[in-house]
């Protein structure tokens, strides 16, 4: 009885001592579930839904490449690569090298892990343990893999990871996405940009060599050459290792392009790529725009940098609007190769001309064949004398319009506009889509008939694309899946674009001041303009055929002078070959005669040019043409100009600061009347001391009818 009673509080004891055991046990075990407890990892879906490229993508219309533009820059990836566009041998390299028992294990290796273990414990070479799913696992939450932190508890945390996806995703998932998302040299990341920045080719395109290379950035993407080389080696198995280690040197060196970013509309792309992984399908034609870009490549290299640096071409669809090119520039020598040289607005120069005469003919103020004066002029405006000269400081006399146009000539082209109107010209100019003359014609004054004004190359091309379509202006299209809305809007009258387009390809009008056979000259019908601005510092060339519309910028984006080069030497090879390029096998054809004009054979006496056939707004027309003598001229004030200002100097005495009055034309029996007063005769040569405020200056013919007015300020 006595030993009996004596075993049951020992076997209490043990009890309760296993009890606690288990309990301590129970809480260990507890406390490392929880301690090792890994974040949840997220389902195959939601990854790849999530996947957000840092490229943006540029198409050609038929869907060919034609750039790409890094949009995101806190790391560089591609679109999603599925597993079956990743090259087999890669896969199999990467699993070899780094899972060997991939498709057998739950998660984790553990003959793997015990390997290590012993090696560890040997002081073998370790061959590591970390499994493809365990990576993923990293990848997917990096606080699994912090720099620091490898120890035990870390290490299972990853392992229970790894486990996780590999009992929720499918083998095929977990390799897929291993692929897509591994870093790899720099901050590029996953196959799709490894491969293009590393190899110069798609992931399906990669050989044996491109394997056992990308499997050896694995396990340490930043080695060097030799590193690498050693690595590749293994991997491939090969005793020739020649080849891998060019190869090797060749990757880390950086000099391998990327093949798959053919580059050629970069600034386009910088405009309409703004978000990551976008794709705009263009109305660009990449043929087209490939040779814009050989052809003004050519002409750049041939006139050399210490000339002219950069350059841009522009082509619209004359139908549609469609921008078929958009060169902002090529590069080459370069000192500013980001600008966009095709958006970047530079003085327009002589190109404005066909606009101002296509309005003054609208209105019937001029004809094709109307006389103007090339002659020295000086106009007095509001901000100081105006004194226009030509491009060859000569003057030729009585010029008709087709030949002051044709030939560019800058005195006519501000008589015209003396005859048309400023602010008139510079609202047709607004209209016409010239969106940077923000400011009122009297700012631009009269130097805006010889294009003092900024513009864009894409607001010129599509401003000349208006005489094309028969002076209906519509908008440009870039994007090719979208429809524009905006209906045609008739800025020109047909007759007069077609009678601009005529002058405007008529070679033998142009002959004095670009020769007979200019770079203007094509073996089929087409209208161009040249122009140069003030300085030498911008050349264009900008023209049209039945179908497309051309137009070419070359100078230097920094604003220095070019040397040696005008309109028909710098843009007007461009516009050439381009358009050679555009009607190969397909010549362009001469407008048809619209309604309302008509031709007619005409004489012009007293002028160089010889008769000809000529087209006019029906009405206008007549069979000769000459200037007008002095005295059948309209009489008018010229001297105040209106809106002038004049200031009195108080150091110069009052009767000597006399205005003195200029007419023009015949004015025997007219009278200036100053601010309802009576001056006198109009032919006397009035001087006048006006008082400080605002003056009304009229002429009134001998029947008191007042025929001209002009409004002053003295100060």
């Amino acid at each position: 009885m006595g030993n009996e009673g004596a075993s049951l509080p020992r076997k209490r004891r043990w009890f309760d001592a296993f009890a606690w055991a288990a309990l301590a046990l129970l809480i260990l075990t507890t406390a490392a579930h929880l301690a090792t407890k890994p974040p949840a990892m997220p389902a195959y879906e939601d990854v790849r839904a999530a996947w957000k490229p840092s490229e943006a993508w540029l198409y050609d219309r038929d869907g060919r490449l034609l750039d790409s533009e890094r949009v995101d820059f806190e790391r560089r990836r591609m679109a999603w690569v599925p597993l079956n566009d990743i090259a087999k041998p890669v896969r199999d390299a990467v699993v070899a090298s780094e899972d060997k028992r991939y498709w057998s294990h739950g998660g984790v290796d553990w003959l793997a892990m015990a390997s290590a273990a012993r090696a560890r414990w040997t002081g073998g070479r370790s061959r590591g343990a970390s499994t493809l799913p365990m990576q993923l696992a990293a990848f997917l939450s990096p606080d699994l893999a912090l720099p620091g932190q490898r120890g035990w508890l870390n290490k299972i945390r990853q392992m229970r990871a790894g486990q996780e996806l590999a009992s929720h995703w499918t083998r095929e998932q977990m390799l897929e996405a291993y692929f897509n998302l591994v870093p790899l040299r720099g901050e590029t990341q996953g196959i799709g940009a490894g491969a293009r920045a590393l190899f110069g080719k798609k992931p399906a395109d990669m050989d044996r060599t491109d394997a056992a290379l990308f499997a050896g950035l694995l396990p340490n993407p930043g080695a060097g050459a030799e590193t690498l080389g050693i690595r590749a080696c293994r991997v491939a198995a090969t005793q020739d290792c020649g080849p891998i280690r060019a190869a090797a040197a060749t990757l880390v060196s950086g000099e391998r392009i990327a093949e798959l970013d053919p580059a050629l509309a970069p600034h386009l792309a910088v405009r309409l790529l703004d978000k990551p992984g976008k794709r705009v399908t263009t109305t660009i034609d990449r043929r087209i725009q490939e040779a814009a870009i050989v052809a003004l490549k050519r002409q750049l290299a041939g006139l050399g940098a210490d000339r002219v640096r950069d350059g841009a071409v522009v082509v619209l669809d004359n139908a549609t609007g469609d921008v078929l090119a958009y060169v902002g520039g090529v590069g080459l020598k370069s000192t500013a190769a980001q600008v966009d040289g095709a958006n970047a607005r530079r003085q327009a120069g002589s190109t404005l001309k066909p606009h101002l005469y296509a309005q003054v003919i609208e209105h019937r103020w001029l004809t094709a064949a109307s006389i103007l004066d090339d002659s020295p002029v000086q106009l007095d405006t509001a901000s100081g004398l105006y004194v226009p000269k030509n491009y060859d400081h000569s003057f030729q006399g009585p010029v008709s319009v087709r030949h002051a146009l044709a030939s560019s000539l800058n005195v006519p082209a501000v008589r015209t506009l003396v005859i048309d109107d400023v602010q008139q010209f510079r609202d047709r100019l607004w209209a016409l889509g010239y969106h940077g003359l923000v400011e009122d014609g009297e700012y631009y004054g009269f130097s805006l008939a010889l294009g003092s004004a900024e513009v864009s190359l894409v607001e010129q091309a599509n401003a000349f694309r208006t005489f094309a379509n028969q002076g209906k202006w519509s908008p440009v299209r870039y994007d090719a899946t979208r429809h524009l809305r905006e209906h045609p809007r008739a800025i020109v009258s047909p007759a007069a674009a077609f009678i601009v387009g005529d002058i405007l390809a008529d070679a033998s009008a142009r002959t004095d001041a670009f020769g007979a056979d200019s770079a203007l000259r094509l073996p089929f019908w087409a209208a161009a303009k040249t122009g140069t601005s003030k300085g030498m510092r911008d050349n264009w060339c900008i023209g049209w055929s039945d179908r497309f519309t051309v137009a070419v910028w070359v100078g230097n984006l920094e604003g220095d002078s070019m040397r040696a080069v005008s309109g028909t030497s710098g843009a007007a090879p461009v516009w050439r070959d381009v358009m050679l390029a555009l009607h190969a096998g397909s010549p362009g054809k001469a407008p048809a005669m619209p309604e309302g004009v008509e031709a007619r054979q005409i004489a012009l006496p007293g002028t160089r040019e010889p008769p000809r056939r000529e087209y006019f707004i029906r009405g206008t027309g007549q069979a000769e043409m000459a200037a007008a003598p002095a005295a059948s001229r309209r009489p008018r004030i010229t001297s105040p100009v209106s809106g002038s200002v004049y200031a009195l100097d108080p150091d110069i005495p009052l009767d000597r600061q006399r205005l003195g009055i200029a007419v023009s034309g015949e004015v025997t029996g007219y009278r200036l009347i100053l601010d309802k007063q009576t001056l006198g005769d109009a032919d006397a040569g009035q001087q006048i001391l006006p008082r400080p405020g605002s003056h009304m200056l009229a002429l009134v013919d001998p029947g008191g009818r007042m025929v001209d007015r002009v409004r002053f300020t003295v100060r």
